[in-house]
């Protein structure tokens, strides 16, 4: 068996993080999205992995290389134009072999993928199968209608659905069902999910629900949620230095060359990279990632947060729920606490709850700045002291 992940989108209803980067580069819980789905399907013995690339492909390319750093043989496939799933599959040298899929900007739990495929032995051997999971808000999502455990029809963001099962774009294809795919793309068919219907009217295509943890990132305050599930599955080790008077309590990763001065207090789940400087007398509590050289200076208080590589964040800061994007600088006395907010990413309006600042990358934030809970700030804006920002700043903007 192979897998084919799917990255060669952009993400657009994740800006401002995904400016200089692919979706699956996001970092959640210090990883890019797509390592955790890599790691699921090396944990359930797949080894042949083709990735499917497109939007800032360097990216990608420069990271896993060829693999061997993840225990498995890594290969790419350039999606000009991003046409469609099916059409990005189509794209892969053809195989005798059944066919795992996957979409790379989805966060998987280290043994979904190992369970599902256990699943699937039980099922007929000439069967596809589908992994489903079930959604509280469904119509954002493929959902799937099922009759005896078979996949009957797959409709798309409906208005009004009339299940809460849905499609986690996780297909069994097996080796016989590419050429359906295949034929499909030709005639113009690009949607993978519709040619599992077809494949189901014609060959069978199980539904199957398996024992883990499925989870995408739509929009940038998805990052928080599966940050925090990430954090969950991360493994705890103290390589940096944690100097005199430091407590550390639950959970906690801290990486190489960094430096926890006295005095601060981390409460894990939660991970700091390499080369990172915190505190003196800094609080970091549960759920927060800190990416590489990071520095927080002294008397500031970080929760439930992800903080990007290269952040610079000035002492007695106190940032809640919030994203702060790769190279961004913030001067001391900065408030982002949490709260409820309407926000508009695109041209829809959403009612979050529990978000804090949204911050894009190499913004220059100058002292005693308080932003709103959920106030996007985008990428290269720069923020002059004492302001209070309750609306979105643009890209490249100057508040002065």
């Amino acid at each position: 068996m192979r897998a084919v992940i799917l990255a060669a989108g952009e993400g657009r209803r994740l800006r401002p993080f995904t400016v200089s980067e692919p979706k699956v580069m996001i970092p959640i819980g210090n990883r890019p999205l797509m390592e955790h789905v890599i790691n699921a399907v090396v944990n359930a013995g797949i080894k042949d992995i083709t990735i499917v690339i497109g939007y800032k492909k360097e990216r990608i390319l420069s990271y896993f290389e060829d693999g061997r750093r993840f225990n498995c043989q890594i290969k790419y496939v350039v999606q000009q134009k991003q046409l469609g799933t099916a059409h990005a599959l189509s794209l892969v040298e053809r195989s005798n072999e059944d066919t795992l899929v996957l979409a790379g900007d989805n966060y998987l739990s280290p043994g979904l993928i190992k369970n599902f495929l256990s699943e699937v032995k039980k099922i007929k051997k000439d069967e596809h199968a589908m992994l489903l999971s079930e959604s509280p808000v469904p119509s954002k999502y493929g959902v799937v209608t099922l009759k005896e455990n078979y996949v009957y029809q797959i409709e798309e963001k409906p208005t009004t659905p009339e299940t809460s099962i849905i499609s986690t774009g996780v297909y069994l294809i097996r080796s016989h069902g590419l050429k359906t795919v295949y034929e499909q793309v030709n005639s113009g068919n690009y949607a993978l999910s519709s040619i599992m219907q077809i494949l189901s009217l014609r060959e069978g295509t199980r539904g199957i629900f398996a024992e883990g943890v499925w989870a995408d990132a739509v929009y940038p305050w998805d990052i928080l949620k599966l940050n925090t599930l990430a954090l969950s599955d991360a493994e705890e080790s103290i390589a940096g230095k944690v100097e005199p008077g430091c407590r550390i309590s639950g959970k906690v990763s801290i990486g190489k060359g960094s430096t926890i001065r006295a005095n601060t207090f981390i409460q894990g789940p939660a991970v700091i990279g390499e080369g990172c400087e915190i505190g003196p007398n800094t609080v970091i509590l549960p759920s927060t990632s800190i990416g590489k050289d990071v520095v927080i200076e002294a008397n500031s208080h970080i929760r439930n947060s992800v903080i990007m590589d290269g952040g610079f964040i000035g002492a007695l800061s106190y940032i809640s729920h919030s994203i702060i994007g790769c190279g961004t600088h913030i001067g001391p006395h900065f408030v982002a606490s949490e709260g409820s907010a309407i926000i508009r990413p695109e041209k829809t309006f959403h009612e979050v709850s529990g978000i804090g600042g949204i911050i894009g990358e190499d913004v220059h934030i100058a002292d005693n700045v308080v932003v709103s809970p959920g106030v996007i700030i985008y990428a290269k804006a720069r923020i002059s002291s004492m302001k209070h920002l309750t609306r979105p700043v643009t890209e490249g903007a100057i508040v002065e």
